[in-house]
């Protein structure tokens, strides 16, 4: 029995010509994220042992309570950051002609500057971007966010940047169109509304949605259940796929009165089924650290995916792991295929600190199936 890996590698090949004449859109969520190391124990100006783990972060903090500390922290890098760019930057890189409509500034911030190029268009909707210091660790990252130039996006603004026709454009000719981040803006829902009736409701060819709303455990359980039936009429002009992580996840589950899980594994697939029938939306795909799932018309799958206990670089996983999957979703490839995919996109990334072309995950996923990837 043929290895799904490698069928997944031989139709990307074979799809190479048709991926290069898809157009995706993405937006609207723009970040400079600066990528940091907290120093656990310094040995000399060029040696640190930074903190390991997100556990031993939280005891240092706990330490500190009532007697005040300080840590050194060292910036590895500044980054082009944001789901949507993130998921745009991956889905670019594989050879998809991406259009980006988000906060990158006026002027656009320099962090930017190889992302647009890799845009076939890239137009900033708002005057500042928003500005994450992410904190990485062996087992995660934690990010602290500074987001309130970000209630400049709104309806009204949004009417602004539509006059000109660009955005409508480019959604009409969209195979997938990419909405994230509704948590950090707290207009979203209103903008959602917006788009549907000037935009979406007058496409004509059905195009995927693919959402990610970013963890939304910082919104009002208020604010979350407003949004939450503006989010299933997307299915009204396209086929809508919620994708996110299992914490997302769970928050949902724990509005919808659908089961949580605790467990990555084959149960992630049953809550996403669960989800998708409450919000009634064509798909609801979930990334976890150790692998994926989703809930579909073609059925529920998990799968196992390339794990790595050393990553060199985690923030942007995630969004990775989206490009992919919205890839597989574009080719309309079956299920365990588009969350193989995401999976080996995001195994790459956190590898390699970047997005992988369609050539590098087409050896990743052989690599992948043969046992030679990096552990």
């Amino acid at each position: 029995m043929s290895d799904p890996r490698i069928e997944l590698a031989e139709i990307l090949r074979e799809q190479a010509e048709t991926v290069n004449r898809t157009r995706v859109v993405a937006g609207f969520d723009g970040f400079v994220d600066q990528l940091a190391k907290i120093v656990e124990e310094r040995q000399d100006l060029e040696h640190y042992t930074p903190v390991p783990t997100i556990s031993r972060f939280a005891d240092l903090l706990g330490q500190a309570a009532g007697r005040s500390s300080l840590r050194e922290f060292v910036v590895q890098s500044v980054d082009a950051g944001g789901c949507a760019v993130n998921l745009g930057d991956g889905i670019a890189q594989l050879g998809v002609q991406l259009d980006y409509f988000g906060t990158l500034g006026e002027p656009m911030h320099p962090a930017f500057d190889a992302f647009a190029a890799s845009c076939r268009s890239c137009t900033s909707w708002g005057r500042e971007p928003g500005f994450t210091m992410a904190m990485e660790f062996e087992d995660g990252k934690y990010m602290l966010s500074s987001v309130t130039q970000l209630a400049d996006f709104r309806p009204d603004a949004i009417q602004g940047y539509l006059a000109d026709g660009r955005f409508a454009e480019a959604c009409s000719a969209a195979a997938l169109i990419a909405i994230t981040n509704w948590t950090l803006y707290p207009y979203m829902t209103d903008c959602w509304s917006l788009l549907q009736d000037e935009v979406f409701s007058r496409m004509t060819h059905r195009p995927w949605f693919f959402l990610d709303l970013v963890d939304p455990r910082s919104r009002s359980l208020s604010d979350i259940k407003r949004m939450l039936p503006v989010l299933s009429r997307f299915e009204e002009s396209g086929r809508c796929v919620l994708g996110g992580n299992l914490n997302e996840a769970n928050v949902l589950a724990g509005l919808l009165d659908v089961p949580s899980v605790q467990a990555e594994g084959p149960e992630v697939a049953e809550q996403c089924e669960a989800l998708r029938q409450k919000l009634q939306i064509s798909e609801v795909a979930i990334h976890c650290i150790s692998g994926g799932a989703v809930a579909s018309e073609d059925g529920r799958v998990w799968i196992d995916g390339p794990y790595t206990s050393k990553p060199k670089k985690s923030t942007g996983a995630g969004d990775r792991y989206n490009a992919g999957y919205s890839l597989g979703r574009i080719l309309d490839l079956p299920a365990q295929q588009r969350c193989l995919l995401g999976a080996a996109s995001s195994g790459f990334f956190v590898r390699k600190a970047r997005s992988a072309s369609l050539d590098e995950l087409i050896r990743f996923l052989c690599q992948w199936a043969d046992g030679s990837i990096e552990p």
